[in-house]
């Protein structure tokens, strides 16, 4: 087994498609399925299904993704401390974070330390709250960052900012269509931040099951239909500052607490020196 047929590997696995782990990693298509069938003979398994055209990752395929992560993790960041004695001039690091921090709060921390270290391969995915944190849990990713507490064993959280939600109409609406017990809702999909901070100030305030006119997969797409009149919606005010300004939106008087976005690290998996880094320039008085 090699760390090139790992890489392969998880290219594959993370595409469940030959060809496209073929371009991602520049090679050709035939060098990729072979690099996976050698890897499957030499140990007489079986890491994907082949059906049809598409492949999917048999169960022990599944068991074996979070090994390889881990094991080229580690060998990343062997070669990172064999090529930086002097710092950190080489390395790699995976980030994972909800959409509103991904979107309005990441990115110019993310073009600082990039500054600083300018060597560091920096790289985000945007997920959910719930795929965040799995992402981290299973070595997908290094770091992320979440929008509401969960509970996640074998992960850490570490509070890094506050956010405050605002909830939102368009202009013109009034009486019933406005009040959150009676109105028509636009909300986040299950799993987002967003919705679970926005349902638990619902139940505070007393107010039980709403009605959910749309479940929409990004903020945009949420602010969008609330300003086109589909209902009302809670969202980060970094979210809707300029489409309160503009008068597309406007705020409706409702208690939301403010909400913290918070780094997510695994306790049990290896902390690499560009992640122990980025958790210090997110929150500099705390290390991994």
């Amino acid at each position: 087994m090699t760390l090139e047929q790992l890489r392969i590997f998880i290219a594959v696995a993370e595409r469940q498609h030959m060809t496209e782990a073929a371009l991602a990693l520049n090679l050709t298509q035939s060098a990729t399925s072979a690099a996976i069938a050698a890897l499957e003979e030499r140990h007489g398994i079986r890491l994907f299904d082949r059906i049809g055209r598409r492949i999917e990752l048999t169960e022990l395929g599944r068991a074996f993704l979070p090994e390889a992560r881990a094991v080229i993790a580690r060998a990343d960041e062997a070669a990172g401390l064999l090529s930086a004695s002097a710092g950190l001039m080489r390395g790699r690091l995976r980030l994972a974070a909800s959409q509103t921090a991904a979107n309005y709060w990441l990115p110019p921390l993310m073009c600082r330390f990039r500054d600083r270290f300018p060597g560091i391969e920096l790289t985000l995915r945007i997920l959910n709250t719930r795929d965040t944190c799995q992402a981290v849990a299973e070595g997908a990713a290094d770091l992320g960052v979440i929008e509401d507490r969960v509970d996640a064993p074998g992960l850490r959280l570490f509070p890094a900012a506050r956010d405050q939600m605002v909830l939102i109409a368009a202009p013109g609406l009034q009486g019933a269509a406005v009040a959150p017990a009676t109105a028509r809702w636009v909300m986040r999909e299950k799993g987002s931040g967003t919705r679970a901070i926005l349902e638990q100030a619902l139940s505070a305030a007393g107010i039980g099951e709403v009605t959910v006119t749309l479940e929409l997969p990004s903020n945009e797409a949420v602010r969008a239909a609330v300003a086109a009149g589909a209902g009302i919606s809670a969202l980060s005010r970094s979210v809707v500052e300029a489409s309160l300004a503009d008068g597309q939106l406007v705020a409706l008087p409702f208690d939301l607490p403010a909400r913290e976005f918070l780094v997510v690290g695994a306790v049990q998996r290896h902390v690499s020196r560009a992640a122990d880094a980025f958790l210090r320039h997110l929150i500099p008085d705390q290390g991994a």
